[in-house]
């Protein structure tokens, strides 16, 4: 009786997870006017009006006939939202506006395909004998998906011209003294990556498996993220015309691009501008810097540093002096709470660096879970014993291609479920719109 009662549990939670999930993105979505819901803020990227669509029909596509065996009301749709687009290579899409469905029939889609869903999950939790044997992963990566598209579609509003969007409470710009970086030493120990297989229930994608060990030499690593003041020095010395700091892609990029500055940064006069999800304030000097991996690299390279390998980030953010002892999070094994860093759709910009001194890890390295994603020089590549999901067995692997580089940590709108230990996230090095900064070692 324990068992079921715990089964059935769990799948209310999954349920409940699912519904706020979707609060998420309806609010995302809230903040677009209607008249621009189907512009196109990013160029590689597809139109918005087809996200509205394809978190929802990712759901159904998963779960209705695999796991509930519900027959599809409305199959054309179903194909028509179901992939997005990788940034890498392909062209440019080409589609016009009046290619796409009405948002009137894609809301009436939505909402028949919510209400079917919701009422098989419920006849599961009555009896969970009924559905899939791996309903509950199935579950997870239904929701985490549906999140992940909450954050990565604010990278894209975040696009959108501010008249274009409704704007959210106004939030005010933390200010606080200025913040002293330097490199801090870490001693040598072990990075517990991943997570095991048989881990309780817990759940992980396909490339958090399977957990491994590695032995980290002693390193330095900066306490604080780089910020705006740091790097307008590196482009007030000319970091973005030395040919020396960039690899022959990074080179060709940055001229074929036109890339002269970071992509959240305009110029305005004598002044630097920096643009907000809600419009343009004045150039934040002690926020986080927002760059792309080529960029990061090149401010590295620029001070004769390097970006952190995946082992040292994890060393830096988990490990302690005791080498018996890591931790679940910088802070220690408390769950994620606002008191420790800004994620979890808090905020919707970033914080100074240092404003959550508690959140610290136990090496004292500030900010490395929250107010962005960080970049490593780790390509993305399977852990030992990769197995993909089989259910969704393109999620990782189509990525293994030495294109793509692991992030870590997150962003104010990365969700607290997969601030997680072992969660890896991954972008191309050209793509200058992810919430993501970076900090330097030196090995």
């Amino acid at each position: 009786m324990g068992v079921l009662s715990s089964a059935i549990r769990i799948r209310h939670d999954l349920h409940a997870r699912l519904t706020e999930a979707r609060k998420r993105t309806d609010e995302l979505f809230g903040i677009v006017r209607d008249e621009a819901l189907y512009e196109r803020p990013i160029a590689e990227r597809h139109r918005i009006i087809f996200y509205v669509g394809h978190v929802e029909s990712f759901d159904w596509n998963l779960l209705a006939q695999r796991a509930f065996g519900l027959q599809s009301f409305h199959e054309s749709f179903d194909k028509l939202f179901a992939f997005g687009i990788d940034p890498v290579g392909g062209g440019l899409p080409t589609d016009k506006p009046s290619d796409w469905p009405s948002r009137e029939e894609i809301y009436q889609y939505n909402q028949r395909l919510r209400e079917e869903l919701d009422r098989a999950i419920a006849r599961t939790l009555a009896n969970p004998s009924e559905g899939h044997p791996l309903l509950l992963p199935m579950l997870e990566v239904a929701i985490e998906h549906r999140l992940m598209h909450a954050e990565t579609l604010s990278y894209m509003l975040h696009q959108l011209p501010a008249d274009r969007k409704i704007p959210a409470a106004k939030e005010v710009v933390w200010k606080t003294a200025r913040a002293k970086s330097h490199l801090i030493d870490v001693t040598a120990g072990p990075a517990t990556l991943g997570v095991r297989r048989a881990n309780n229930g817990e759940f992980g994608w396909d490339n958090e498996m399977d957990a491994w060990e590695a032995f980290v030499p002693e390193f330095a690593i900066d306490n604080y993220n780089v910020m705006n003041r740091d790097f307008l020095q590196f482009m007030q010395s000319g970091g973005y015309e030395n040919r020396s700091l960039w690899s022959d892609e990074a080179w060709e990029w940055k001229k074929n691009e036109g890339i002269k500055h970071p992509t959240f940064w305009r110029r305005e006069g004598s002044l630097w501008m920096y643009r907000t999800m809600f419009g343009d304030i004045q150039l934040p000097l002690d926020w986080p810097v927002y760059v792309s991996h080529a960029e990061a690299t090149a401010y590295a390279k620029w001070l004769g540093r390097k970006l952190p390998t995946e082992e040292q980030f994890h060393r830096a953010a988990y490990g302690t002096s005791d080498e018996r002892v890591e931790r679940e999070y910088p802070w220690g094994n408390e769950p994620p709470s606002e008191k420790y860093g800004n994620f979890n759709f808090a905020h919707w910009d970033p914080k100074p660096v240092g404003s959550y001194p508690r959140g610290a890890s136990a090496f004292g390295v500030h900010d490395l879970v929250g107010n962005g994603w960080e970049w490593t020089r780790t390509e993305f590549a399977p852990f030992a014993g990769f197995t993909p999901m089989s259910f969704y067995p393109g999620y990782s692997a189509n990525f293994f291609d030495g294109k793509h580089y692991v992030m870590k940590g997150g962003s104010p709108r990365t969700a607290a479920c997969m601030l997680r230990r072992s969660f890896r996230n991954w972008f191309q090095p050209h793509y200058p719109y992810v919430y993501a900064t970076f900090r330097c070692v030196e090995d």
